[in-house]
Order: C-alpha cells, then structure tokens, then sequence
C-alpha cells in the first residue's frame, strides 16, 4: 500500500503532463474524425439446415451434435470470407459503377484517368473474371492494373473485409452476414451479392463433391460385387468337388453315431465282465465228473445253440455296420428269440444225476455263457464301427476348415458390399435433393448508424491518459532513486538521523533562521528539521564530527553551518574547519581571519574562541594540499586535542567520498562520521564501495537527507 501511495504522489508531481498529453489528443483526433462520414449496416440471414429440424428429410436426415456441428459452421464461414468469394462481390461492384449512372462511390483518381477504350476494357476483363470465376493474377501486367483499380475504389477482397462481419447466431442455425460503408445501397448490394456468390458456390461445390463422390461409390460397389461373386463361387465349387453338402450337419451327424457306438461299447465291456464273473462263481460251485455228465446229455443241444449265436453274431455285425438299420434289428430279434427257445428245450430235456440238486445253476450257466459270447462278438463289431466313424470324422476336419475360411470370405465380402451399397443409396439419395444453405432474409438498406466520433474521442483522451500512466509506472519501477529515509537506510544499511527540506539560503540570511521571530511556514520546518538533527548529533557523544557525501552538490556545507547554527543557540562553542580543499565552500562565502594551514603549520598557533562571535572558522586558501602535507600527524594530533579542550563541538567540512584520499586522512582524527546525500540521488556500486569503507570505521553516525522538495512530503 506505501508503493502505491508513493507512485500516486509521483503521478501528482507530474499532472501538468497527465493533463495536457491526453487533452492535446483530444484535440488532435477531434480535428481528425469531425469530417467523418455517417455509416450505415446492412445485414442478411442464412439459414444452414444443420441444426434446424425443419429442413431435415425424413429419409436422411441424420442429427449432428457438439463439435461437428461448430466445425462444420466453422469451415462455412471461413469459405465465406475466402477471397475466391469476395473477388465475385468485387467484380460486380466495379461493373456497377462503370456501367450505372449512379455508382455507389465517386471515381477515384486512378478511375478518373481511364479513357473510353480503357475502361471499357477493364469492363470486359471483370466481366470475363465474373463468367469464370476467376482471380486476378497480379503478375500480369494489364490484370495488375485492374487489381490497382479495385484498390483505388476499396473494392478488393481485403478492403471488403476489414469491413465486413460473418458470424453464427448463438446457437442457432443461422448465419448474418454484416456490411458496413458509406453508402445505405452499398452495404445493402455486399451483403446481397456475397449472400448469393456464397450460395452459388457452396451448391456447385456440394454438387460436384456428391458427383465425384457417387462415380467412387458405383465403382467400389462394382469391384465388392465382383469380389463377392468371385468368392461365392469358389465356395460353390469346392463343395461340389468334394461331395460337401452340409458339413456342420454331417460331422454332427457323425458325432452323435461316434458317442452311441461308444456307449454301446462300453455297455457291452461292461455285460462281458459281469457275465466272466457270474460263470466263474457258478463253475467253482461243479466238479468236473458232474461238468462230464452234463456234457454228455447235452451236447445236441449246444449244438444247435451254438449255431444260432454264431447267426445272432453275424446278424449283429450287420446291425451294426448299417448304422443300426431296423432291416437287421428285426433279423436279429428272431434270432434271439430262437436262441430263448433252444435254451428252453435244453432245459426240458436236461438230464440230472438224481445226486444233483443244482439244474437251476446249470441253466444260468449255459445262458449267460450265450450272452458273454454275444457281448464279445459285439465288442469287435463296436470297435471297428468307432474307427470307421473317426475315419470319416478325421476326412471332414480339413474340409470343414477350408470351407468355414471360405464362408468367411465370403461374409467379408458381402458386408463390405452391404455397407457400399448403403451408402451409394444413401448419397444418391441425398445428391437428389437441393442444398439445404438458403437464405432466410435479404439485406435491406439500413439508417444512419450513431455518430462514433465523441466516442473515439473520449477513448482517444482516455488511452492516451493511460498510457502516460503506464509510461511513468515504468520509470517509476526501474528509477533507483532514493526518495525516502526508509529506502536509503535499506539500500546502506545505516540509520537516517534527519530529513531537510530543500532551502535557498540565498532567500534568508542563516542569523535571521535562528534569531528573527517571525518566520514562514517553510522556515519554520526547517528549523525543526535542524533541531532534530542537533539532538541527534549530541546523542552520538562524537566531539569531531566529520561532514562527507557520496557526491558533489549535495549541500553538505549548507548543512554543517546550520547545524553550526543550532548549536549556538544552546550555548555551545563550535569550531567549523573546511577541510574541503578541492570546493572550500565555506571558505569563499563566510568571512574568517583563521586558516587551517596557519592552524597546523604554527605549532604555537592556539584557538580560544572568540568572545561574542557564534563560532569559529578555519578556512583554506583552496590550495592542492592535503592535511597530512599540512603537518605531521604528532602535531595534528596534539592541535586536535587542544582545540577540543576548548570548543564542544568541532565539525569538519570534507570533500565528498570520490576524493577518498582526502576524506581517509581526515577519518584518522575524527570520532564520529556524518553523511549527507541529496533527494532523488541514485547510489552505484562504486558509492556502495566508498561507504563500505567509512563503514568499518564503526565512526559512522548516520545518514542525513537533505534537499527534499515539499511536493514530495
């Protein structure tokens, strides 16, 4: 807030200029913009059929949303303003004005030098532009002249636009199209004209793009149908070469016999073990005389029952081989019906040994002996079924494979043709149908536009101002100047003891600051400002002060007399000793009997003061001397300590810090250092080295400001 406050006080110093800059633009653009036409709009409306669901057909309309539609309103109204377009406008707008006899504008000068034969062959040259469409090419030196004509009446594209405004409504589905001139039936005629070059252009475009576009389609469907016929009948062909009617139904079909077969013989392992184990429990239950016997009674029988199972087998073979045909189903259950009859006889003509008790057992046995022969014969039969089958199975795998990669083709191709054939219907579709860009509303000669030219010329007074504002906040940022004691105590590092205003000691006379009554207000600053300066002086206990600055002209002389002054006042004895031998201010303008090099040079030279006077002066003669050539330093020494016997306070006027070598041999008989630097000074690397120096000195008291202007208070 402090930085603020300081750079509104800058800008305060500096209002005769804030003032006049911007009143002295006013002025200017006042007389610039006071003959200024009156301006006139005209405006027409597009509408686009994008958005609007009334311009939509019902069979292919398809609804954009978001970023296509704003890309798509984008790329129209960058078309628009192409110069393709706007070099149309400007044809008609030339031909107007040579062939009307009330052109739009006053024939420029260029116009104006055109004879009967030129101009009537720059009216065929934009005519023959206009038919064709046409640029003007400005490396042909008879078009370049036309395009200078154009220029001459700010009728080329570039004039065109930097008045002319293309923009979407909001979000809605129209275009306005704005012109701005001079004339009401001029920014009427632009806006008309570029409305209809636009429209004309935008559909021949459209056309020729769906043309173009439906010649690529109806070859690429051509090339999908061939493609797909091609494949079609590949596929067609190998499934006759190789006898394939429906492989997925046959190799199911084969599957479903391969897992029956396989059942079956797993059923009859199965009926085979059980039938090996009941005989075995049976054969352990005989001996082998009553195994004789009974053999012996019925060997006819077995026989003719072992005739029927070897039939029943080779019946079964059959019933199996010819996928279990109902031909060989019925053979076979007479057969085995024939075998139940014989072993019933053998059971009605079974013999027993009256010692027997076990006919039962022997009548299972000769049966389930029938049944493991059977299962046994049917398991080879089952075997060699399951391998023809996995035979047949194994020969369709590789056929099936060839013939799916072949469908797939073929479905490829017939998607990529359904998807042609799609849109070729589609986009012939759409190319019958008349471009939807219309225009809704036509430009009608506007009024008077609102004078703008108080306007410009308040924005003029009050940029201007802003700029002189920027300007000085710009010198104020980089201005390294110091303005106030907290910036020169943070730029040094050093107290800041006092503040003095900027006083011309030429106005008043020292002794009537200090003895007259009635002061001015700016007098009477001043004297406070000294005496708070005295107090701090006679805080820091130093006896030889030593005065210096980091440059010339800062008024430290101005300042050790006043300050000289102050102190008389409370009854103190001040010796003041220029010890600037390069300016020796003091020496050409207070009056004094007393030199420094008398002083020094004299051993029995002694100072006592003198009775009624308000202090004393050593002066110089202002010759090339310094004050170790003055004296040795024994004799310097013991002069010092003499006189500070006699005066409070002994101030001593040196050069600036520049002058080092001075200023160093006066810090070696000085206790205390006092700096004066002057309002708005800038302290460099160099100052910052000088006072660095005197700074280890640890004499150093503080800084004084002097010269500060009241405006900056």
């Amino acid at each position: 807030m402090g930085e603020v406050y300081k750079f509104l006080r800058y800008l305060k110093k500096r209002w005769v200029i804030l003032l006049t800059v911007p009143l002295v633009t006013l002025i200017i653009t006042f007389l610039l913009v006071r003959n200024l036409p009156n301006t006139y709009i005209s405006q027409a409306q597009l509408s686009t059929g994008l958005v609007d669901e009334t311009q939509q057909t019902s069979i292919t309309g398809q609804s954009i949303q978001g970023d296509q539609v704003r890309q798509q309103f984008s790329n129209i109204l960058e078309m628009m303003r192409m110069k393709r377009v706007l070099d149309q406008v400007s044809y008609k707008l030339i031909i107007h004005d040579l062939t009307s006899g009330k052109p739009f504008k006053e024939p420029s000068e260029l116009l104006k030098t055109l004879n009967f034969e030129a101009r009537k062959h720059a009216l065929h040259v934009y005519r023959e532009k206009y038919e064709l469409k046409q640029e003007l090419v400005a490396t042909d030196s008879d078009q370049q002249g036309m395009i200078r004509v154009l220029e001459s009446m700010a009728y080329d594209s570039e004039s065109l636009k930097s008045k002319l405004q293309v923009f979407r409504s909001g979000e809605s589905d129209f275009i306005s199209i704005q012109y701005e001139s001079e004339d009401p039936d001029l920014s009427a005629f632009v806006v008309n004209t570029l409305s209809k070059e636009f429209i004309d252009s935008y559909t021949a475009l459209l056309k020729s793009n769906q043309i173009k576009s439906n010649d690529f389609l109806r070859d690429l469907l051509k090339e999908k149908t061939d493609t797909l016929a091609r494949r079609m009948s590949m596929l067609r062909d190998y499934k006759i070469r190789n006898g394939v009617l429906n492989l997925t139904e046959q190799s199911k079909q084969l599957y479903t016999l391969l897992l029956e077969y396989d059942t079956k013989k797993q059923e009859a392992i199965e009926r085979t073990s059980s039938y090996a184990g009941a005989l075995n429990e049976i054969d352990r239950k005989f001996d082998p005389n009553e195994r004789r016997y009974i053999e012996s009674r019925v060997s006819k029988i077995n026989q003719t029952i072992v005739r029927t199972k070897n039939e029943l087998q080779t019946i079964y073979n059959l019933y199996i081989n010819n996928n279990l045909s109902p031909y060989y189903k019925l053979k076979y259950d007479s057969l085995n019906n024939k075998l139940t009859e014989d072993i019933s006889k053998y059971n009605d003509q079974y013999i027993t040994n009256p010692l027997n008790a076990k006919q039962e057992l022997i009548a299972q046995k000769m049966n389930l002996e029938i049944q493991m022969d059977i299962s046994r014969y049917s398991l080879t039969s089952l075997e060699n079924k399951i391998a023809l089958l996995n035979a047949q199975l194994n020969k369709l795998v590789p056929k099936e494979a060839e013939v799916q990669t072949l469908e797939m083709q073929v479905d490829i191709a017939s998607k990529e043709y359904a998807e042609i054939l799609s849109k070729f219907n589609s986009n012939s579709l759409e190319s019958s149908f008349s471009s939807k860009l219309t225009m809704v509303q036509m430009a009608l000669p506007g009024a008077a536009q609102s004078s703008k030219k108080i306007l410009l010329v308040i924005l003029s007074a009050i940029v201007s101002f802003l700029l002189c504002v920027v300007f000085f906040l710009l010198v104020y940022y980089f201005d390294e100047s110091i303005l106030t004691p907290q910036e020169l105590a943070n730029v040094t590092n050093a107290p800041v003891l006092g503040i003095i205003n900027f006083t011309d000691s030429s106005s008043s006379k020292l002794s009537e600051i200090w003895t007259k009554k009635e002061l001015s207000q700016r007098h009477l600053l001043f004297k406070d400002q000294m005496r708070s300066l005295r107090h701090e002086i006679e805080r820091s206990k130093a006896k030889v002060l030593m005065v210096t600055s980091l440059d010339e002209d800062t008024g430290k002389s101005f300042i050790c007399m006043n300050l000289a002054a102050s102190l008389i006042i409370t009854f103190k004895k001040i010796l003041i000793i220029d010890g600037d031998f390069m300016k020796s201010y003091i020496s050409k303008n207070y009056q004094s009997d007393q030199f420094v090099e008398d002083f020094f040079a004299d051993s029995s030279k002694v100072l006592n003061g003198e009775i009624g006077s308000s202090y004393t002066i050593l002066k110089n003669r202002g010759d090339d001397y310094s004050l170790m050539e003055l004296a040795s330093e024994k004799t310097i020494i013991e002069k010092i300590e003499a006189v500070k016997n006699v005066f409070d306070l002994i101030i001593i006027d040196t050069s600036s810090l520049q002058t080092s070598s001075h200023v160093k041999e006066w810090i070696a008989f000085s206790d205390g250092i006092l700096g004066v630097f002057r309002y708005g000074d800038k302290i460099d690397n160099m100052g910052l080295l000088h006072f660095e120096y005197i700074k280890k000195t640890f004499l150093f008291k503080g800084w004084v400001l002097n010269k500060i202007l009241e405006d900056d208070q």
